[in-house]
């Protein structure tokens, strides 16, 4: 069934308009008519069986029923510092991510970063990795969409998970992660761009309490590591135990 996000939908049944970008998703690529049915959430948790009530060259209105609470979410909280990567790769690692149940991302300004961001360009790329985080939740069907934070400064960033339950991303490490136990709370997964981490960031990251484990033998591309490390703690410690 046809999904979509809509930020402001009412709060029993009633009439709701799809914004611009959803109703041209409707009308032009999906063909919707008047009696299909579709399905809509506005990111807070529920979800609104609704059907298409009237269609225009640029417009959709639907019919809702009233909003039903279902979770989609996993048991364990994942907080992904990704380091920026450059075009795809980085849209591929997030849509992942979030199907895989990330609950947040905070993309990272790395010294072997390929792509530089700041100003307006980062603000842009911000965007643009939210709408996609919106359009994996259509497709996954969760209903909590996950935040996109700014760009933001390694340092500072990993400074500010201190506390947290951490781990960096080394194919070096002498531990894998199924040595670690189970964690108490939310897990911070620390994953590079393209070159990796520098030894600077390596010890800025361990200092801020961040352990380093290995996935196995093989090195991962940017655009696999993080999607691999959070399907194998969903597999332990998230998913596969409900």
């Amino acid at each position: 069934m046809p999904r979509f996000f809509v930020p402001d939908l009412p709060e029993t049944a009633g009439p709701a308009a799809l914004p611009a970008q959803a109703a041209h998703h409707a009308i032009r690529v999906l063909r919707l008519e008047p009696g299909d049915r579709v399905e809509l959430f506005d990111g807070s948790g529920r979800e609104w069986p609704a059907t298409i009530a009237a269609v225009t060259r640029q417009t959709v209105m639907v019919d809702c029923a009233a909003p039903e609470a279902v979770s989609r979410e996993s048991r364990l909280r994942i907080t992904l510092l990704q380091g920026i990567s450059s075009g795809d790769r980085m849209d591929y690692t997030l849509q992942k991510a979030v199907e895989l149940g990330v609950t947040r991302i905070v993309p990272l300004a790395c010294e072997r970063s390929v792509v530089r961001l700041s100003g307006e360009r980062a603000d842009k790329r911000r965007q643009h990795w939210q709408q996609l985080v919106v359009s994996a939740c259509e497709q996954c069907r969760r209903n909590v969409v996950p935040e996109v934070s700014a760009v933001a400064d390694f340092g500072q960033a990993v400074a500010s998970m201190a506390g947290s339950t951490g781990f960096l991303m080394d194919p070096r490490a002498p531990a894998s992660l199924r040595d670690m136990p189970p964690p108490a709370g939310e897990v911070v997964l620390l994953a590079g761009p393209e070159g990796g981490f520098t030894t600077v960031e390596e010890n800025v990251a361990q200092k801020a309490g961040f352990v380093p484990v290995r996935f196995g033998p093989r090195i991962l591309r940017t655009e696999t590591a993080a999607v691999a490390a959070v399907s194998i703690m969903q597999a332990m410690w998230g998913d596969l135990l409900d």
